[in-house]
């Protein structure tokens, strides 16, 4: 094993301090009794309060909520789908352009997806609101999906599934009661990813949104034009704060899990 040297010291603690340390600041930043964001005046935490009275970041949050889950369920769906084709349908005629057709979303700017988007809901007639934001979200997040779920895929023993059908199962049983619990976690792993990618869209949001519908890095986006309020130190604060939480819960979890499964093993071996 390597001992760390100063030189990879140094600059393992410059790159944290380059990540975490605005964010440091900007939490201090956030309990400032100064509506002034650069000058502090006392500690207070008034500005959550104003934040919870603020109707405009609260149904921000509210369509930003319903765009993420209604856009990364649907994106589970369809990407998973798409997966099971490029994995198990074989080759087929367009599988080529299919395959590219649906990889595409990751390399492609947003500007031009937000765009073409924009021009695709204009020449239908379909007014912008959430349901375009879903269709958008949705149109780039699957192709995530299913990269991950297709990796998942490529290792899956298929005589399991073979063995459930000469069990009497058929296909569709087969899928549901064999096949989707062995791949589960990288379906919940597309589902997160689509949803932390619909949370913090702003590119495409702003092309697809109408006037009635302002999401929650756009409501952002627009405020911090006219100077940054520590209102908005105090929203990125719970946003932080509930990062934070949902990732170390997911890792106890997981450590859980994992030495529950240790200790399972440990015990068929002694048996």
């Amino acid at each position: 094993m390597r001992r760390l040297t100063w030189f990879n010291t140094t600059a393992l603690t410059l790159g944290f301090a380059f990540l975490y340390l605005p964010m440091i600041i900007l939490i201090i930043y956030s309990f400032n009794e100064s509506k002034l964001v650069t000058v502090w005046a006392g500690f207070s935490t008034k500005w959550y309060g104003e934040l919870l009275g603020n109707e405009a970041f609260l149904s921000a949050a509210w369509v930003t909520l319903k765009v993420a889950v209604f856009s990364s369920t649907l994106a589970t769906i369809l990407g998973t789908l798409g997966a099971l084709v490029l994995v198990r349908a074989g080759r087929f005629p367009g599988r080529t352009l299919f395959s590219g057709m649906i990889y595409a979303p990751l390399v492609m700017p947003e500007v031009i997806t937000g765009l073409s988007l924009l021009l695709l809901f204009i020449g239908i007639g379909l007014d912008r609101g959430v349901f375009t934001i879903v269709l958008a979200h949705t149109t780039f997040s699957m192709c995530f999906v299913s990269v991950v779920v297709s990796s998942r895929l490529v290792s899956f023993d298929r005589s399991l599934e073979e063995a459930a059908l000469d069990l009497g199962c058929s296909p569709m049983e087969a899928f549901r009661l064999v096949t989707l619990p062995i791949i589960a976690p990288a379906v919940i792993s597309g589902w997160l990813l689509a949803f932390t990618l619909s949370l913090d869209d702003l590119v495409i949001a702003s092309f697809t949104a109408g006037p009635s519908a302002t999401t929650l890095p756009m409501k952002i986006w627009s405020s911090v034009r006219l100077g940054v309020s520590p209102e908005i130190n105090a929203l990125s604060t719970l946003m932080i704060g509930i990062v934070a939480i949902g990732v170390i819960s997911a890792s106890l979890i997981t450590k859980r899990a994992a030495l529950r499964q240790e200790a399972e093993e440990r015990a068929a071996v002694q048996a």
